[in-house]
């Protein structure tokens, strides 16, 4: 990376709003392309920084047209396209308020999502996957709903009134389940996700001559960190609407894809496909994975570096602070396979104790945030009291401590959430679902280690006397008629005669049924590894 290009780059981080970081890229590089993404017929499509400034700003006009103002909250669910970027940007234009969505989300979050938000738009693909959005937007009774595909009307951008010059107003709208049965609404400006991708960007030590990769949800908290990485150093990325492997190897072969990853189920599963055949370099020009969102076993750093031959950076975000830490390539091997990576500069780390005493270096305690990165708090204000402590650091939740060269190490989550493919579970969520079962006494979720997923979803479950063994399938066929998305069902089923509890209030002592089943298939696995996978439950229809 040149000098050049860091200095740009921090320059252009010091962008007040995302639209002025969208139009300063545009006027240094004009003609260098910023989305690449293959069509079914194999041709590629490309989308210029210059491109991308002079179609958001018709777009923008076109929506202006269709009455969407600064302020209007616009709800969208679209997958990852260069369309979907295009309308997030020439929303950003108007000042608008997003509220993303996760596309395979459905009724039950959808619906939460409009009403909380008051969405006074709602953006869809029509048909996407052999499912209509725009039936079941209808059936939720949203306002203003529109198929982003092929039907928004651009016009001309001299009608636009200025674009927004506040950075630090909220804009965004993200949506995590937490540890409650229902979403939260995640606040957040222009500032803190620029705050964030430069996070990202800049641990990364990127240069203008990279070639990136989106294979997740651009709906994530993550799209809008890649794509700010993208507007600070100039160089183009690959999109995949479906990532799956070995499909997506053709398009990050055919594009030079230098940087890849998302979580540590992407780890595994380049992993996979370099063990097919060891002596080929599964991605020729591959440099570096890099991701976060779930955690990362340290024999799976070592075993990219080893087999894959490229390095791997790791790092800690959350839909309230898209990125905290992060691993830069010029860390010490054991600092990337063990630790989180480092805050950047303006991201201030504070391990305390429960009544929130700071801890010193090597103590474990909670994690707290405070820094330009940290959403704004939440759509629902009555929550804000509980995330936040007196000295304005934002309660995470998750434990662990500082070492002595700034590196943070997670050891556990105080909040009760699942982590499978970087994706936030509410175990309560699936637990109050299970629990109208008839063959349902009491239940616990609860994540279990998974190498390729970073956690997978068990159900560990109690019947009531007389009632007729539960099998996965039923688990997970009812869970479908109760609406829940298909990356929340259970993988495992663990029928107990009596769930364990403590002696004062029953509660269920979830890290107990952590251990045993966590225990229970190692013990499979060392007995018999031809059999690993047929421990009851591993696998069934949950597994996505």
């Amino acid at each position: 990376m040149t000098d050049t290009a860091t200095d740009t780059a921090y320059a252009l981080g010091a962008s007040r709003t995302l639209w002025e970081l969208v139009d300063r890229r545009a006027v240094l590089t004009p003609r260098r392309p910023v989305l690449l993404q293959d069509q079914d017929d194999g041709a590629a499509r490309v989308l210029t920084f210059g491109g991308l400034r002079d179609r958001a700003e018709r777009v923008a006009a076109g929506l202006y047209g269709q009455g969407v103002r600064p302020g209007s909250v616009v709800a969208w669910q679209l997958p990852t396209r260069i369309e979907t970027v295009l309308l997030s940007v020439a929303l950003a234009r108007l000042g608008a308020v997003q509220t993303p969505v996760i596309p395979f989300y459905r009724e039950r979050e959808v619906g939460f999502a409009l009403r909380e938000s008051k969405a006074d738009f709602f953006a869809v693909p029509g048909r996407w996957r052999d499912f209509d959005h725009t039936a079941m937007a209808h059936r939720l009774g949203a306002r203003g709903v529109f198929e982003a595909y092929g039907n928004v009307p651009e016009g001309d951008p001299g009608t636009l009134p200025p674009p927004p010059s506040d950075g630090t107003a909220v804009r965004w709208i993200y949506w995590t389940s937490g540890t409650t049965s229902d979403p939260k609404g995640v606040l957040h400006t222009d500032r803190s996700l620029i705050a964030g991708g430069s996070c990202l960007a800049h641990a990364l030590r990127l240069s203008p001559d990279d070639v990136g990769s989106v294979a997740f949800p651009y709906a994530h908290i993550g799209g809008p960190d890649y794509l700010v990485m993208l507007l600070l150093y100039g160089f183009p990325a690959v999109l995949f609407e479906h990532f799956a492997m070995p499909a997506a190897l053709d398009g990050y072969r055919r594009h030079g894809v230098t940087v890849a990853g998302g979580s540590t189920a992407f780890y595994s599963m380049f992993l996979a496909e370099q063990r097919k055949d060891p002596a080929r370099k599964v991605v020729p020009s591959l440099r570096l994975l890099a991701g976060g969102g779930a955690p990362k076993p340290p024999e799976i750093y070592h075993a990219v570096v080893r087999e894959m031959g490229c390095a791997l950076t790791h790092g800690y975000g959350m839909t309230e602070v898209p990125m905290i830490t992060m691993g830069s390539p010029d860390d010490t091997a054991e600092n990337l396979a063990t630790t989180e990576g480092r805050p950047p500069e303006g991201m201030e780390i504070r391990v305390t104790a429960e009544d929130g005493t700071p801890l010193p270096t090597g103590v474990d305690g909670e994690v707290r945030l405070r820094g330009e990165a940290v959403c704004r708090g939440y759509l629902d204000p009555s929550q804000n009291a509980a995330a936040f402590d007196r000295d304005g650091f934002l309660i995470t939740g998750d434990v662990g401590h500082l070492t002595a060269s700034g590196h943070l190490v997670l050891t556990g989550r105080l909040k009760d959430i699942i982590i499978r493919k970087g994706e936030n579970i509410s175990a309560k969520e699936i637990e109050d679902l299970l629990h109208q079962h008839p063959g349902v006494g009491d239940t616990a979720v609860v994540g279990l280690p998974d190498p390729v997923r970073g956690e997978r979803v068990c159900a560990v479950v109690e019947q009531p006397p007389g009632a007729a063994p539960l099998t996965l399938e039923e688990v997970t066929a009812y869970l479908r008629t109760r609406g829940l998305s298909v990356h929340k069902l259970p993988e495992q089923l663990e029928l107990v005669d009596a769930l364990p509890r403590n002696e004062t209030l029953r509660k269920v002592l979830k890290y107990k049924l952590r251990e045993r089943f966590t225990a229970d298939r190692a013990q499979a696995a060392r007995s018999d590894g031809a059999q690993a996978s047929g421990v009851p439950g591993v696998s069934g229809p949950g597994v996505v």
